[in-house]
């Protein structure tokens, strides 16, 4: 919100990153069994090494989700103050206790929730329990949708992630065959119950060619368009430790990428719109 409303990204860069989040969280398989506060372990636990599959395991979500869920705490800061009161005015009330102090100050679950209520009072509680705490809930997609926008798919990826490819050198492929590429065709992150893991690709696999052609990004990316809406699979050279497989994958649904829209017939400036704009400073920066 912060790189938006400062002028160091674009609006259109930070919707990229919360469509991102968004496509991700609306389609990650661990959600159904293990909850945010979880994550909060995950530095521990897994100390940061690779996961085979990342997807079901999940990962350090507690920062990404956690963007979602407070998105969806402003929303209805704003619904029931009538738009006179939103996010910053919590940060105010939890954060600007000790202005100029940079000390510490320890605090309780308790206390975020009574800071919350002092801007609008609401079962805050249960609100971040149930988000935070309970594993199998439904993706985070309310706070957008109250925001005035709505995930969508696209064939071509949103800025945010285009810029991520590119600086990466990668292609993702998460939403349709369910995997991740690197330059030279190296296989990584393959989606549970996605088609590439359901014919058997694994981390460190390496695509040699797309239906009988030498690969490379494009095209796979032309492959996986020109299958879409039909029913023959497309066929992978891989290569895997010594040996050389036929992989063929089923997929017909196109290349796909997430997206946030403004929601159809939303008149005015929608919410996110609102939190994403420019703010003025109290007075002159020193």
């Amino acid at each position: 919100m912060l790189a938006a409303r400062s002028g160091v990204q674009s609006k259109e860069t930070v919707l990229g990153t919360l469509a991102s989040y968004a496509g991700n969280y609306a389609t990650q398989p661990g959600r159904a069994w293990r909850s945010v506060e979880d994550t909060t372990h995950d530095p521990i636990i897994s100390a940061r090494k690779p996961k085979p599959y990342r997807s079901m395991a999940r990962d350090e979500d507690y920062y990404q989700e956690s963007a979602l869920i407070w998105l969806e705490a402003d929303q209805i800061i704003r619904a029931g103050t009538a738009g006179r009161k939103g996010l910053d005015d919590f940060a105010r009330a939890f954060f600007g206790i000790n202005d100029g102090d940079w000390g510490v100050v320890t605090y309780e679950f308790e206390d975020v929730v009574a800071a919350l209520n002092s801007v609008h009072p609401y079962d805050w509680a249960t609100f971040l329990k149930t988000r935070i705490e309970l594993p199998g809930q439904p993706a985070p997609l309310a706070g957008i949708e109250k925001a005035g926008y709505r995930l969508v798919w696209k064939e071509q990826p949103n800025s945010f992630d285009k810029g991520r490819m590119e600086d990466a050198k990668s292609l993702p492929l998460t939403y349709s065959l369910g995997i991740t590429l690197d330059k030279d065709g190296l296989v990584s992150n393959p989606r549970w119950d996605s088609p590439a893991f359901n014919a058997g690709l694994v981390t460190g696999a390496k695509v040699i060619a797309v239906n009988g052609i030498a690969y490379d990004a494009d095209g796979l990316m032309a492959a996986i368009t020109v299958a879409k809406g039909g029913n023959k699979p497309i066929e992978l050279l891989v290569k895997r430790g010594d040996r050389f497989l036929t992989v063929p994958i089923t997929w017909n649904g196109g290349l796909r990428f997430p997206w946030l829209e403004r929601i159809p017939g939303t008149r005015g400036q929608a919410g996110l719109d609102q939190l994403l704009a420019p703010r003025r400073t109290a007075g002159p920066v020193k």
